[in-house]
């Protein structure tokens, strides 16, 4: 008796444990971000970032970016190698391009979600001004 109630007790106190250590990651969903004060853009896709060097996108960028692209691309952007250093991405339209087609349908490997599409999760005005946060950091 005494050992299936140290058995149970480790059981419960391994079980706690584990719970914790999981929510330590942090929530992985998507977080919304406030756009309010940037210009709508509507419901078609801008081929080029319309916010570009734009002082209220690039604020609203980087609370985006901290919340919903950190946890992978690393802090300010400089990655531990779980994903791309976003440091070295083209600017200009080239780089433009491959942010949208990345950030709208994101990336699957080998069968495996590398990224997820932030289509639908995110607005274009999220989006750009994300990319406007990682153009003035490319810029430092």
């Amino acid at each position: 008796m005494k050992k299936a109630l140290v058995l149970a007790g480790s059981l419960a106190l391994g079980l706690a444990l584990a719970q914790g250590a999981a929510r330590a990651h942090g929530d992985v969903q998507p977080q919304p971000v406030d756009t309010a004060g940037l210009e709508p853009l509507g419901t078609e896709w801008k081929s080029e970032n319309p916010y570009r060097g734009n002082e209220k996108a690039i604020a609203i960028g980087s609370s985006g970016f901290n919340q919903n692209c950190a946890r992978c691309h690393g802090l300010q952007m400089i990655s531990g190698g779980l994903a791309p250093d976003l440091r070295y991405l083209p600017q200009g339209k080239e780089g433009d391009e491959y942010f949208v087609e990345r950030m709208r349908h994101g990336a699957v490997i080998n069968g495996v979600t590398k990224m997820p599409a932030f289509e639908g999760v995110l607005s274009q005005e999220a989006l750009w001004a994300i990319r406007s946060y990682i153009d003035a950091k490319h810029e430092e």
